[in-house]
């Protein structure tokens, strides 16, 4: 393959190029390489055709638009608000210098700084997610502010005058082409050139593309003078320092111009140290970094597309292979520190820095391309189970610009440890570029299509959107429900509007491999469909009228998967999921499960929604700052100053209040209607223990119910200070005693009422009750286990709280 494209030893290729005269090499440098290209084309007449295979074929994002009751359309929002706050002077900024404008305002921080040698690279990004989130939501303040971002970048490559436009000067690739150390120039290229061409794609930019067209020139030249200076390896020595996706954009940039140079440097920027590896099939990539070499993965899938050369095919389908089988955690994502490590050998690699947000965004890619080529359902279960866990988990809730670089999976993690959150307008690290992509192309992976007689449709991901169907001439609805945890189905919904006479078309719906037949049904206008197993698709041909209704309910298991290591000792060491759903336990370091039952369904339990009324917090106000009866340790209860939502603090502060008293017909407008009940304390994230006395000092803490018994009861009274807004606990086991605490920090315990200090003592048993700092999340179970039990979450729910994904899980 090496010898065969470049030409390193003699052959039939270099008498080829000899027979070119000299008089047209002298008029036209490039005609070399033509002539080269044309007797390539008569020898392999086959290397460019388009390959026999059929591909599914990606759906316009112009026409799909997410419902606004789907999780994905919030993040979709929270992102847009983001790409509306940035400034575009403030975006350009390092453009300008470079090229030797006039700057307006501050440059941004993070890797953005104008001292940053990767600065711009997220400007590239900005120009792809604007446009994918301009063809997703027709945002009109976005669409002008991109266009200015396409404009003021036009300007400096005008002054530049070469056709290189970059936020740093050219030098940095000399100090490349000499082997200096400089970090990563063509990474930034690459994100440029992708920018431009979506500008293109998405926002129909003809300019954009022209300014593609000039930067792929300079760089083609300056490549050819580096090969013809030293070696060609020499150029591939230096792609060492992470080229980003060169291959795979210049591939596009061919798709669309067509122009032999651009295929030419696109084969130049295939990196033969690794995807050599692929190529024979070894299966040993660790040490490799990871986000290095994804996106010439891609690049090389791309080149099969164009080409129809088998071999890239083969290669795009073994790394997937591999990597899935050796590499992948239970989120679907990939890395520890950026790197791929010792293959099944992941229970030691769990920690603060696993699972880089860049590489799950690209193995997205991967997996799309080969759903595309072969319409296994594997690979479509593989992009949701990764889109849910891998990227909807790196935002921070609705904050916009908060997002995380590594998402942890040691025990007793949080999204906040090691690099933590992001700021919006000082980090810009290259998983804020790809996470802005992530969030605005949301609805490119829902709808497939297959042309023909009778077109086809896959529908491979359930999200409440809308797709204007022009081939099939209907607007497809599809309506899927919210997820929880007490009702086990999926239950997914398609209305139909069709436009204009209509025609027969053929929906194809994914069963995927984490359902199962037993309660699985599909209903066409109330009539029942046979359905395949999982693992396949439902196949409907009809033509479609406004009157069809197409429903489908599958049910969502729960079940576990083994970490990916063959050693025996953490053969026990596996994440527990519901349906597509990672869960995690809200845990700071326990890992340990007891089952105390065999089947699944009888030790972890659903939560009931109910619960979430009666969450509660109990507060004081001293000094200006809130302070929250919390389990702490976690086994004492103490006093401690509330800090923010989504901590550990919050999770630690809340509390469930268990009635017992007719708790089965009770309601209620207010809190204050709890006032006369007795009811125990069940601490938020320890399902199953109770607050109770312990010892002859009577201190609080969190302990086993079974242990607790009659003095875990309390009778929530008025507040003993007599103020509107408060309450105090009385034990029920020790009559005239009360919930007490006058210092933070301190072991609360239980006080017997004392006339002589009636004022303070009042005051130490008073709290305000209020709504829980947290709440239960709409998908949440109790894992019960012998010594313990855990509150377990979707992993994507979680922002600051610290939690556990794989579980020690015993017999």
């Amino acid at each position: 393959e090496v010898l065969n494209h470049y030409h390193l030893t003699p052959s039939d290729d270099s008498a080829w190029s000899s027979l070119l005269p000299r008089k047209i090499l002298r008029e036209e440098e490039d005609d070399e390489f033509s002539w080269a290209m044309m007797y390539r084309k008569m020898k392999n007449p086959g290397e460019f055709k388009i390959p026999e295979d059929k591909f599914l074929e990606d759906v316009s994002l112009h026409d799909v638009r997410l419902g606004k009751d789907s999780m994905h359309w919030r993040a979709q929002q929270t992102n847009l608000e983001y790409l509306l706050m940035l400034d575009v002077d403030r975006l350009v900024w390092s453009f300008r210098k470079t090229a030797g404008l006039r700057t307006k305002g501050n440059a941004y921080g993070g890797w953005e700084d104008p001292t940053s040698q990767l600065r711009g690279h997220f400007v590239g990004h900005y120009l792809s997610a604007s446009a994918l989130m301009w063809a997703s939501t027709h945002n009109d303040t976005l669409k002008e502010k991109m266009s200015a971002v396409v404009s003021a970048l036009s300007h400096c490559q005008k002054k530049i005058g070469s056709g290189y436009l970059s936020a740093f000067p050219s030098r940095y690739f000399d100090h490349l082409e000499a082997l200096k150390p400089v970090w990563a120039p063509y990474y930034t290229i690459h994100k440029i050139l992708a920018g431009l061409l979506d500008q293109y794609k998405y926002a129909d930019n003809a300019h954009a593309l022209k300014m593609a067209t000039r930067m792929v020139e300079y760089f083609y030249n300056r490549v050819q003078k580096v090969i013809r200076k030293y070696s060609v390896a020499r150029h591939w020595q230096y792609l060492n320092e992470e080229p980003g996706g060169m291959n795979d954009v210049l591939y596009r940039l061919f798709s669309i111009t067509k122009d032999p140079r651009h295929l030419f440097l696109a084969h130049l920027f295939a990196k033969p140290c690794f995807l050599g590896l692929l190529a024979v099939q070894s299966n040993d990539i660790s040490d490799f970094h990871v986000n290095t070499h994804i996106p010439l993965v891609i690049g090389t899938q791309r080149r099969y597309e164009l080409t129809g050369e088998l071999l890239h095919k083969e290669m795009g389908t073994f790394f997937m292979d591999l990597v899935n089988s050796s590499h992948t955690y239970a989120t679907g994502g990939t890395s520890v520190g950026e790197f791929w490590r010792d293959p099944k050998r992941l229970a030691t690699t769990l920690g603060t820095n696993n699972e880089e947000s860049c590489t799950t965004y690209n193995m997205l890619k991967v997996s799309r391309n080969l759903f595309r080529w072969t319409k296994e359902s594997a690979y479509a279960d593989f992009y949701e189970r990764a889109l849910i866990n891998g990227v909807l988990s790196i935002q921070r809730g609705t904050s916009p610009g908060v997002m995380i670089y590594m998402l942890p999976l040691g025990p007793g993690s949080s999204k906040q440890t090691d690099n933590g959150w992001g700021t919006p307008f000082d980090s810009f690290w290259c998983c804020y570029g790809t996470g802005i992509e992530s969030f605005s192309k949301l609805g490119d992976s829902i709808y497939f299509e297959e042309k023909g007689k009778i077109p086809g449709l896959y529908i491979i991901q359930y999200i409440s959107s809308s797709f204007d169907w022009k081939s099939g001439q209907i607007v497809l609805n599809q309506k899927v429900d919210p997820v929880v945890s007490s009702d086990p189905y999926l239950r997914i919904t398609l209305t139909f509007s069709p436009k204009g006479a209509g025609k027969a078309s053929t929906l194809n719906l994914r069963i995927p491999s984490w359902s199962n037949s037993n309660g699985a049904k599909a209903m066409l206008n109330g009539q029942s469909l046979a359905l395949p197993s999982p693992g396949n698709s439902l196949s409907v041909t009809k033509t479609w009228s406004s009157d069809d209704k197409l429903t489908i309910h599958l049910p969502l298991s729960l079940w576990t998967e083994a970490i990916k290591d063959d050693r025996p000792k953490y053969a026990s060491l596996q994440a527990i999921l519901y349906g597509p759903y990672l869960l995690a336990g809200h845990s700071e370091g326990d890992w340990n499960i007891t089952k105390t039952a065999k089947s699944l369904s009888d030790w972890i339990t659903p939560i009931p929604v109910s619960y979430n009324s009666h969450l509660v917090t109990f507060s004081k106000e001293s000094r200006k700052s809130k302070f929250v009866l919390t389990s702490s340790n976690p086994s004492i209860i103490t006093m401690e100053k509330f800090h923010k939502f989504g901590t550990d603090t919050a999770v630690r502060a809340t509390f469930r209040l268990i009635i017992l008293e007719d708790s089965s017909s009770f309601k209620y407008s207010s809190y204050r209607d709890f006032i006369g009940k007795s009811v125990m304390l069940e601490p938020f994230s320890h399902p199953g223990m109770l607050v109770a006395p312990k010892g002859k000092h009577h201190e609080l803490v969190v302990t086993n119910s079974s242990r607790a018994e009659g003095s875990s009861v309390f009778r929530l009274v008025s507040g003993l200070d007599g103020k509107d807004n408060t309450v105090s606990l009385e034990s029920k086991s020790h009559k005239g005693c009360y919930v007490y605490s006058l210092k933070s920090g301190k072991s609360m315990t239980l006080r017997c009422h004392k006339k002589s200090k009636k004022p303070k003592f009042n005051h130490a048993v008073s709290f305000v009750m209020e709504k829980g700092k947290s709440k239960y999340h709409p998908i949440s179970f109790v894992a019960k286990g012998t010594n313990r039990n855990y509150l377990l979450e979707p992993l994507l729910s979680f922002r600051d709280e610290s939690y556990t994904v794989y579980f020690n899980i015993q017999a």
